[in-house]
């Protein structure tokens, strides 16, 4: 038996043939993956208040992403030791820990990354935008961090700043009558690591 096709099957074949192949393509595209280093990476934080500036750290507890250069899509985890916050001040640090981070309670803050922005590549500096939910004292935030990268071989460093503005997000306000404290804490991270599956390019 002889099967006759018409002009627009032929079309419709070739479409179809069309997309399995671009999906089987993008399929196929490798992903990048990174891992950061918590022995390497740095936290700081500051808070402002009528009296003074307190500076503080935190301690990265592990982190890792992989992303599909070809769609932006990411998937991963940066994971903060929320107890470790400390500013040098015992006291200071006790009614922290206790009044305002809660973290008894709340022991982890982590990042999951949704979105890379940027072209990425390898033996250059560049800027990327990384898209995603921030968990803190218990409940998902959007944020959106502008991250400088500097690439030398696998080896990476990745700098960013962002802000928590805490008391917005449940937790205690520090200020009393006679000290205003500032509702947000600015956050800077160096975060050193590996990347791998980047492309080479200039």
């Amino acid at each position: 038996m002889k099967i006759k096709f018409c002009r627009q099957h032929v079309f419709l074949i070739a479409a179809i043939l069309s997309i399995a192949q671009t999906g089987w393509a993008q399929s196929s595209t490798p992903k990048v993956s990174v891992h950061l280093d918590p022995q390497k990476s740095e936290i700081h934080w500051t808070l402002d208040s009528t009296l003074h500036t307190v500076h503080g750290t935190f301690l990265l507890k592990g982190g890792m992403m992989t992303f599909d250069p070809a769609t932006g899509a990411a998937e991963g985890e940066f994971l903060v030791d929320v107890t470790t916050g400390e500013s040098g001040d015992d006291a200071r640090d006790r009614k922290m820990q206790k009044e305002v981070l809660e973290s008894a309670k709340y022991p982890q803050a982590f990042f999951h990354p949704i979105k890379v922005s940027g072209n990425l590549k390898q033996g250059s500096s560049q800027t990327v935008t990384v898209d995603g939910t921030f968990n803190m004292h218990g409940a998902d935030h959007p944020l959106s961090l502008q991250v400088d990268v500097q690439l030398s071989g696998t080896d990476a460093t990745a700098t960013t700043r962002f802000t928590v503005p805490y008391v917005a997000w449940g937790m205690k306000d520090q200020s009393t009558f006679l000290l205003k404290v500032k509702k947000e804490v600015t956050v800077d991270v160096t975060a050193r690591g590996t990347v791998e599956g980047l492309a080479s390019g200039k």
